[in-house]
């Protein structure tokens, strides 16, 4: 059998718990005592300090992985159970909130620049468009087009092993952005140019600033 094969022997597949245990043996007591079922003043500090969050859900046509960023405490904790999580203009395909009218279970995974720690959180949320609670979220004179609140079942900071190993955050190892295809050409690739690469590369940083909120 090849290497290029070998991953598709069964022989080797973990598929159930038993043998993905005795692979990994038993979690530390730290690792346990982290999770808990409300936010920690602790963890409370981190979300307000968070500029940006990646929103895991899940629904009958897939997973969805969606980053959402503002200003530090974008994510506003109204109590230590619950979190309001404002809807920003963007593509319109809400991918995320189909899924939650599906399903209302979410993660949240919260990042600060600088900050190896992540701190991860679970819970159900639903979608409002209560007036006051929108109005809580203007900025510039625009309200989010909804809210998502959002019940914490569990909470727990990520150690920095994965920060550290990516050098995340430091700047000497980002790369330049034009050695990596622009939004334009990648458009323009994947719709044969029914899409102009070159005019969506060259409207995109205006529209941006316009379309923020």
């Amino acid at each position: 059998m090849t290497a290029a094969t070998d991953h598709d022997n069964t022989r080797h597949r973990i598929d159930d718990l038993g043998r993905l245990a005795a692979l990994y043996g038993e979690p530390g007591e730290a690792s346990v005592r982290k999770e808990v079922d409300r936010l920690h003043p602790h963890y409370r500090a981190i979300i307000e300090a968070a500029p940006f969050a990646v929103l895991a859900t899940a629904g009958p046509d897939g997973l969805d992985a969606s980053p959402r960023g503002d200003a530090p405490g974008f994510v506003v904790v109204q109590d230590d159970r619950t979190l309001l999580l404002p809807d920003r203009r963007g593509n319109n395909r809400t991918d995320s909130l189909r899924n939650v009218i599906a399903d209302p279970r979410v993660a949240l995974l919260f990042m600060v620049p600088g900050m190896g720690e992540t701190l991860r959180v679970n819970g159900r949320a639903h979608i409002s468009v209560a007036p006051d609670l929108l109005a809580r979220f203007e900025v510039v004179g625009k309200l989010p087009r909804s809210v998502l609140v959002i019940a914490i079942e569990t909470a727990y900071f990520q150690c920095s092993r994965a920060i550290v190993r990516s050098a995340l955050w430091d700047a000497s190892r980002h790369v330049e952005r034009q050695t990596l295809p622009s939004p334009g050409a990648i458009l323009a690739a994947l719709t044969q140019a029914s899409i102009d690469g070159a005019a969506y590369d060259r409207d995109l940083p205006g529209r941006l600033k316009t379309s923020l909120y």
